[in-house]
This record gives C-alpha cells, structure tokens and sequence, in this order.
C-alpha cells in the first residue's frame, strides 16, 4: 500500500514537471511575465475595500451615533449572538465587562474574557471590526451612523463614556480607553529582517 501511494506520489511529480516544461518551456527564464489571469484592481474596487480606520481616527467616515441610538442596532443586529446585555453566547464573545483581573493579568488566567472596556486600547478599533466584520451573516451591512451608535452603545455599556455621549470621526479618536496604558507601543522602525 506504502508503494502504491509512492509510486502515484512520483508519477504526479513527474506530470506537473512535464506539464510546466511543455508550457513554459524548459527554462524559467522562458516564463511569461503575466499568465493573463485577471486585471489591474480599479480605483473604484480598490476604495470599496480600503476601510481600514487607524488609532488617529484619520480615515473614519462622516455619521454619528448615540448610545440609545446603537440600543436599537444591538437589539436588532447584535443581541442574537451576543446576548441581550453583551454577555456572549456560547462561542461569540463576552463584550461587555469593564473589570480586568488583578493587575491585567491576561497572561495568569486565559480565561478571563477580553472585552473592549477591559482589553481594547483604542475605541476606533471597534468602530474598524464592526465596519468589516459585523454583523457576522451580513458584514459590511451596516451604516456609519449604526456602526457610531453602536461604538457608542458598547463604550457606555462598558463604562467608557457617558451614556448620552455622541459618537462622530471627531469624539471617537479622543476616547480614551481604560486598557490603553497597559500595551507596550511597537517602536520597531523597519530593516532587512522588518516587513
């Protein structure tokens, strides 16, 4: 049996060496410079997927949310995976919780559930996961302004700002999270060995 599967291993080898020959010719430098598979990515495609947003908050689209406003998105969109309070539902993650354990002790006890009031060190990073992500049978479903509203939903919820704050490209990046000072900034500044 052994044999069998070394000898259809060679033969396969052999095929895909012949194969590649009679294509490209037997030398690499025969190779084309294009396989004619697909196109230059328009500007129009390239913008429809470069939303990333960063900690200044520089790329964060127009709109704004309140918390009663992101409420209703929760319940709505939110609340079936995540439960009603954000108290996670079986695999989906725990999102509200502003109590880390004793002196950010991630590293002691793994278990201790990661929330955005306990773990996360910057509050554009939600409105960046939700914007992508969210809701996880429909991303990239969602408004700006729902996706305000519900940044400033959770960050009340989990005790971050005020429950009648309002969330825009402005307020958002001035957010000061609660786990900020506990992350080591990356100061890695590139080289051979530095992509």
């Amino acid at each position: 049996m052994a044999e069998t599967r070394k000898a259809a291993r060679l033969i396969a080898l052999l095929l895909l060496v012949a194969c590649e020959q009679r294509s490209f010719g037997s030398s690499t430098s025969q190779r084309p410079d294009r396989y004619e598979l697909g196109r230059a990515a328009t500007k129009t495609e390239i913008a429809a997927i470069d939303i990333d947003v960063n900690p200044t908050g520089s790329t964060l689209p127009p709109g704004r949310g309140t918390p009663a406003s992101g409420a209703a998105t929760y319940a709505a969109k939110c609340a079936a995976c995540h439960g009603p309070h954000g108290e996670g539902i079986e695999k989906n993650p725990k999102l509200i919780s502003n109590e880390p354990p004793a002196g950010f002790a991630f590293a002691g006890d793994v278990k201790a559930p990661k929330t955005i009031g306990n773990y996360w060190p910057y509050a554009t990073t939600l409105f960046d996961y939700i914007r992508r992500t969210m809701p996880l049978n429909a991303p990239g479903s969602l408004t700006s302004d729902e996706i305000y509203g519900l940044v400033a939903y959770l960050l009340a919820e989990n005790g971050v700002v005020p429950g009648d704050a309002t969330m825009d490209a402005k307020s958002l990046p001035a957010v000061k999270m609660p786990a900020k000072g506990h992350f080591v900034k990356d100061n890695r500044t590139g080289g051979p060995t530095f992509r």
